[in-house]
C-alpha cells in the first residue's frame, strides 16, 4: 500500500504532540470552470512538539493512531 504524502500549513498546536494541518487544493468549478480554493484540515501526530502555528510542513498518512489522527508529521519545510 502506497503512503499518501501532502504539504499543509499548520493552524493549531495547542494538544499535546497534535497538530492540526490545513491542506488547500485549487481546483475548476465543473460548471462555471473557476478556480476554486478547497481546504482540509487533518489532525497529524508531532511526537517533539516542534511545530508552531504558520509552519509550512509535510505530513503523511499512518495507520489511525485516535479517533481522529491518521496522519504523521514527517518534517517541517519552512518555520514562520
Amino acid at each position: 500500500m502506497d503512503k499518501k504524502q501532502t504539504t499543509g500549513t499548520v493552524i493549531s498546536n495547542k494538544m499535546n504532540k497534535t497538530i492540526t494541518v490545513a491542506v488547500k487544493h485549487k481546483i475548476q468549478h465543473k460548471k462555471y470552470k473557476k478556480i476554486v480554493t478547497k481546504t482540509n484540515k487533518y489532525y497529524a501526530h508531532d511526537e517533539s512538539n516542534i511545530c508552531n502555528i504558520g509552519d509550512i510542513v509535510k505530513i503523511q498518512s499512518h495507520r489511525p493512531l485516535s479517533k481522529k489522527k491518521r496522519w504523521i508529521l514527517i518534517e517541517k519545510i519552512l518555520e514562520k
